[in-house]
């Protein structure tokens, strides 16, 4: 008998908890972008185009700045 009431109240306890974590999920402000952004920005290829350019810059760090954002690494190495 005390086991069954012991699985019930971990039941309701969990089922509690879920319940509690859908609400707050649906309160908080996410970390998503502020509205009005522009999330599919992306910039040219080179140093130039970057915001703070790095002080050297090689064939390697073009390649790969060329292939961005491609999921495969460039063949060139």
């Amino acid at each position: 008998m005390m086991r069954a009431n012991g699985w019930a109240m971990l039941l309701a306890a969990t089922g509690a908890a879920f319940a509690l974590g859908a609400i707050l999920a649906r309160q908080r402000d996410g970390f998503g972008a502020p509205p009005g952004t522009d999330c599919n920005r992306v910039r040219d290829a080179g140093p130039e185009e970057m915001r703070d350019p790095p002080r050297t810059w090689d064939r390697v760090d073009e390649f790969v700045d060329e292939s961005f954002p491609a999921s495969d690494p460039p063949g060139n190495y």
